[in-house]
């Protein structure tokens, strides 16, 4: 195919919505909660990880969307925080009634399979407004395990569960260990029922790597059945990570073939 007769992808408008209120889901986490005419454009959000891509100047920042209520025209964003770093979580913090924010989106490409006997899901801070939104689209007799890295107890927050849910937390200022390591081994310690896994694991690339080998070629899962990638990783930017996350995918991929 020459490179005219390549189709080229529309580009997603530009969106605005308009800040209606904040609130504190944990010591580190603030929900936002968004309106305006330019929501009522979105379809309907069949998907688990539905997420936007917020405008902050030049730069764009990927978040799910935590909650989109039609009948009030509100959509709901949780925004890890870490003091004054970053981009979001300052503007998280500091946003105010009547305040503007651009988007694209939303996009997104996995639901929990209807056919897994358990549902596994993995995470840390980054990922626990997408496995909550996981939760609750689980039938209430559906078996999940919830394995969630925080800082401390004192970063809990309320989660989701089914009639049928386990939720292990684990605590990374108790082991003196980096980001993923703790949860990483938690994961690989657990005892798995039998049956037909389904899994969800995000967060930091230096867990999920582990992770991948532990899931594909000790246990053996099914990869159409697992969603796995690193939402950010300790001491690159968004950009830098972003810039090298294909590659690092791919990485990982020819080891996995090569065990």
């Amino acid at each position: 195919m020459s490179a005219e007769s390549v189709p080229v992808r529309p580009r997603r408008p530009v969106r605005t919505a308009t800040v209606v209120r904040t609130e504190a889901i944990a010591l580190d986490m603030v929900r936002v909660v968004l309106t305006g005419e330019s929501l009522r454009e979105i379809d309907d959000l069949t998907l688990t990880d539905h997420y936007v891509k917020l405008k902050f100047g030049d730069a764009m920042r990927a978040y799910t969307i935590r909650s989109f209520d039609r009948s009030v025209n509100e959509l709901a964003i949780d925004f890890v925080v870490h003091g004054d770093q970053g981009l979001a979580g300052p503007w998280a913090v500091a946003a105010q009634r009547g305040d503007e924010v651009s988007f694209v989106g939303p996009g997104g490409d996995w639901k929990p399979a209807a056919d897994a006997d358990v549902h596994l899901f993995v995470g840390d801070e980054s990922a626990i407004p997408a496995i909550a939104v996981g939760l609750e689209s689980l039938p209430r007799s559906a078996p999940a395990i919830v394995f969630l890295e925080v800082a401390s107890p004192a970063h809990h927050q309320p989660m989701p569960r089914t009639d049928n849910t386990t939720i292990t937390w684990v605590h990374r200022d108790d082991t003196g260990l980096g980001y993923g390591e703790a949860l990483t081994a938690a994961v690989r310690a657990a005892d798995f029922p039998a049956g037909v896994v389904a899994a969800f694991v995000h967060g930091n690339a230096d867990m999920v790597k582990p992770l991948r080998r532990y899931l594909f070629n000790e246990r053996g899962m099914d990869r159409s059945r697992v969603s796995i990638s690193g939402y950010w990783r300790t001491g690159l930017s968004d950009e830098a990570w972003r810039a090298m996350k294909r590659e690092f995918t791919a990485q990982m991929d020819a080891e996995e073939s090569a065990n």
